[in-house]
Formats: structure tokens, sequence, C-alpha cells
């Protein structure tokens, strides 16, 4: 095998989810040349992986711009531009690890004289040369690309997440500890999605803040990105200590490498969230119209999840916006749960 594509066009947690199988293709194929095809704004989630040859970018959020403006002779230029390059690479092996049109479709175009879709759905199977279904335990963290490597006979005895974050961040978060006087510990909570049924409510994060630095002595640090800097002043306004306010003035390493410091991570079903688990830091994840996994295969991880008659509804609630799901997830559980955890990690 010289040449393998994987194609995971986005989001962070998926990506996160996927990023084992980039250690153990390498592991099976230690001389191939390895790339990953990524949307631009997810690029620098793998630009720093030490077994990845080549992040090649497909800048479809570039393109829709491009469309909106009517630029259609220059998007057809890039687009045609993009596809030679990515056909230059001539990969023996493409993986479409999203399994949607949009990504069988480029996995075709890479020429790749295998392509292997993950349980591809919206015609894109037509694309495929084979199909793996999403096998695995649903249960489990990132079960369905496990169950992948296994059908391909790929070694999946050391299959762990990760995120590179490179010196630069590193380098930020060290700078952050020390300015903010956090080098005994801190908390760090991710309330933000992209989707309001997966969100637990701003009082009850405020709450929060204020009992983890009261109670356990860990002081807070709020992340996210610059569409939640609302939210995020609301939850510092309620907060009578106010948690350090990085919402939306991180890159999404100097986050990543904030998280890897951290103390403990509360979060809800978001990206940011996700690398707790991938960092091997006490984690809680607060899940309810959404249940992407239970078994973190982490003892310092856990799930806290209500699963009511409608759960998980997932893009379709039927609670008319009361959220009961994560209404059932009080501050109490959460407090109870952290103390928990860290206790296992003293």
């Amino acid at each position: 095998m010289k040449a393998i594509l994987l194609v995971r066009l986005s989001a962070i947690g998926d990506i996160v989810f996927a990023s084992p199988l980039v250690a153990t293709l390498r592991r099976a194929y230690p001389q191939a040349h390895i790339a990953w095809l990524v949307q631009s704004e997810y690029r620098s989630l793998l630009e720093h992986h030490p077994d990845l040859d080549e992040v090649i970018v497909w800048p479809i959020r570039e393109w829709r711009a491009l469309w909106r403006r009517r630029r259609f002779g220059r998007l057809a230029r890039e687009f045609r531009a993009s596809c030679k390059h990515l056909r230059a690479r001539r990969f023996d092996l493409a993986l479409d690890l999203q399994g949607l049109l949009k990504s069988g479709l480029v996995t075709h175009l890479s020429g790749a004289r295998e392509r292997i879709g993950l349980g591809s759905r919206e015609g894109s199977r037509w694309l495929m040369s084979r199909v793996v279904p999403r096998g695995g335990d649903s249960r489990r963290i990132g079960s369905e690309y496990r169950f992948l490597a296994e059908s391909l006979g790929l070694p999946t005895h050391d299959f762990s997440m990760a995120v590179p974050y490179g010196p630069q961040a590193a380098d930020f978060a060290r700078e952050l500890i020390e300015r903010e006087g956090l080098s005994h510990g801190f908390a760090v909570i991710c309330p933000f999605t992209t989707r309001p049924p997966k969100h637990w409510f701003e009082p009850r994060w405020a709450e929060l803040a204020d009992r983890l630095q009261a109670e356990l002595g860990l002081p807070v640090v709020m992340l996210g990105g610059p569409g939640d800097r609302e939210a995020a002043g609301s939850i510092r306004s309620l907060a009578a200590g106010g948690p350090v306010d990085l919402v939306g003035r991180t890159t999404l390493l100097q986050a990543a490498a904030v998280i890897a410091r951290s103390t403990l991570l509360v979060g809800v079903d978001t990206g940011l969230s996700h690398m707790g688990i991938a960092f091997d830091r006490p984690s809680l994840l607060l899940f309810g119209s959404t249940c992407p996994y239970l078994d973190t295969t982490h003892a310092n991880a856990r799930v806290l999840y209500h699963r009511l008659d409608c759960s998980p509804c997932k893009r379709k609630p039927t609670c008319n916006g009361a959220f009961t799901c994560m209404q059932s997830i009080a501050v109490e559980e959460v407090l109870n749960a952290a103390e928990k955890l860290l206790g296992q990690t003293v």
C-alpha cells in the first residue's frame, strides 16, 4: 500500500473520534503516504499529527461563499484545481469515514482504486467499491471506527484518540495558567453546542462554576467559539465569582491545549468536551437529546444521561422547548459526580 486517503470533512468531535485510525494505519503500513482530507476550518486538528504525511483541505465553506456571490467561473476553476491536486496523489486506498453523499463524491473523485465507505448512505454506497457497516458497540465512544479497523484487519491494540496541538498552543496554555493563577488546578466548562436541545442551562452553569470554586477549590475556565459570546456573557454575569472567559478568544488548538492541562472538564455533547477524554482528563459529559456514547472507555470519564421515553430525539424534539432530558440533570448531581471522579485521581 503506497498511498492512503482518509476522508472525514467535519466536525470537531467526529474527527477526534476517528483519529485513532491514523496511528493504526501507520502501524500496518509504515512506508505509506497517509493523507486526510478535511474542510479548512478543521485543518488545525490534524496538521500536527506525527503519523500524517499530509492534510488536504477541501474548502467547502469558501466554495459556498463563491456560489452566493455568483462567482461561478472562479468556483469552477478552484474546484477543478482541487480535483486535479487530489488525483495527482494516486491513492491506492480511500476511506470515506463520513458516509454521506458529499464525502462519497470526494472519495470517488480521488481516483483511488479501492474506495471503502463506512456506513455509506444518501446514495454514496454506489460510489464505493466496498461498504463496511457502522458496527461495534454503539454505546462505546468511537466504536464504529474501531469496527472499521477490525474489518480491514488493522491492529487495534492501542486505539486511542489523539489531538496533537503543537508548541505554540502549549505556550498559550502555559502562559494562561501563569497569568490567571491556575497552577494548582482548574476546571474547564464547555457549555455550548450548535443545537439548543443539547444545551444545559445558563443559570446552572453559573451555579456550577461558583460551586466548583467554593467547594472543590477549582477556578473555572470557560471555552467556546465566537458565536457563543453572548451566552458566555450571560453565564459570567450570573456567576458570583465569574469564570475565566476564553469563549471566542482562542484558536481550536489553544483550546485543546488548555483542556489538556485541566484538572476537570464538564461539558455538553460538543467537540471540545470529547477532547477531555482524548487527553485522559477527568471528564463529565451531559447528554440529553443526543447520546453518542455511554461507555467512555476511561475510568476517569463519565456520561450523565437520564433516558426518557422520547430520548434521544436528536434533531426532532417533542418537548416544545422544555428540554426535559437536560432539565433532569441537576447541579448537585454534576458536583457529586465531579467529586467522585477527582477522588479516583488523587
